[in-house]
């Protein structure tokens, strides 16, 4: 959906007439507050093939590439990172006592990046996944036993590293399509992450990143299913990375979110943008940054709709040019220039 760019000549009386209560980011044509907010992140990406670029670089960063990478971010303007998960395939990024722990060149990556989310003022929503097997999440989240061992890491997790300021808040990586409607299950899974994260953590923010934007039902059903969703902030998946939307298609979908979330009057809106293609097959291939001129389509239709823009993801997709924590594929240095230039990444010095 493109941008209605006549309503930039209208008066303020007139934009708050038409747009009612609609965030900053809601006002077609605002240049101005049109910004990458934040990104996911990760220590190792869960599928090999498509982390073809970045995992085996990952697997050796030492705690200054770390550092280097989240300060990276920091100055290419970004507040927020999502962490995609803090263990995989029964192992966990951190040291635990629950589970053995990947070898990796930093002993502690996720205390090490909480800290240096602390001095470069950075907020980490922090996984609690993935336990079991991610490849079948409604098994997962359909498990009573890794709903307990899950509670169990989230404690572990709040304990060692709940003090940082950086900790923001908590992200719930399991996800079922939405077919027309939330999954009941999936909602019973995210609620009782959220009992739990509230016991803990009890400021901690909620954040989940649905995907099946494009089957969405916008109905008294739905509008009904967010009021019960114990979450602060709901990014949905814009979906054109992995070819089930186009960025034509996705502005009357977050439109139709915009006014259902407006009416639910719980979770904010905010979009997970897929900056990412793929090499060959989908879900098959290794991932690549996407051209910049999709990218920027993709950001263009959502902005006038939602809160926050997160992107999927920096990690692997973006890299600034000159850093000595390089990531990807090449093509990631001219992404992150375009983004630049357009001013969607801000780029401070």
């Amino acid at each position: 959906m493109e941008r209605r760019n006549f309503l930039q000549t209208l008066g303020a009386a007139a934009l708050g007439m038409t747009l009612g209560n609609r965030p900053a980011s809601a006002i077609p044509g605002n240049n101005k507050i049109s910004y990458i907010d934040g990104s996911w992140f990760e220590f190792q990406h869960h599928s090999t093939v498509e982390g073809k670029y970045w995992n085996r670089v990952l697997e050796n960063f030492t705690a200054e590439q770390w550092e280097g990478k989240v300060r990276e971010i920091a100055i290419s303007g970004m507040k927020y990172l999502v962490l995609l998960d803090i263990a995989i395939d029964g192992k966990s990024f951190y040291p635990s006592k629950l589970l053995p722990q990947h070898h990796m060149g930093c002993n502690d990556p996720l205390e090490t990046v909480l800290s240096a989310a602390d001095k470069y003022d950075i907020r980490f929503f922090v996984s609690n996944g993935f336990f079991g097997n991610w490849m079948t999440p409604d098994l997962v989240m359909k498990d009573k036993q890794i709903s307990l061992f899950t509670a169990k890491a989230m404690n572990e997790v709040a304990e060692k590293y709940g003090h940082h300021k950086s900790f923001y808040g908590w992200y719930y990586p399991n996800e079922t399509g939405i077919n027309g409607h939330y999954d009941e299950f999936f909602i019973e899974y995210v609620n009782t992450s959220s009992a739990e994260a509230e016991k803990i953590t009890p400021k901690a923010k909620k954040l989940i990143a649905p995907y099946g934007t494009n089957h969405i039902t916008p109905d008294d059903r739905y509008i009904r299913q967010l009021e019960r969703l114990n979450v602060d902030f709901i990014a949905y998946q814009d979906e054109v990375g992995v070819r089930k939307s186009k960025p034509e298609e996705t502005g009357k979908y977050y439109d139709q979110l915009y006014n259902m979330h407006r009416k639910a009057g719980r979770a904010k809106l905010w979009a997970d943008v897929e900056v990412f293609s793929f090499e060959g097959d989908v879900y098959k291939s290794a991932l690549l940054p996407a051209p910049g001129e999709r990218v920027i389509r993709q950001l263009e239709a959502l902005s006038p709709f939602v809160e926050k823009i997160l992107i999927y993801q920096y990690i692997g997709m973006i890299n600034k040019p000159g850093t000595n924590a390089f990531a990807g594929h090449p093509g990631s240095e001219q992404l992150y220039k375009e983004l630049t230039a357009k001013n969607w990444l801000r780029g401070k010095k």
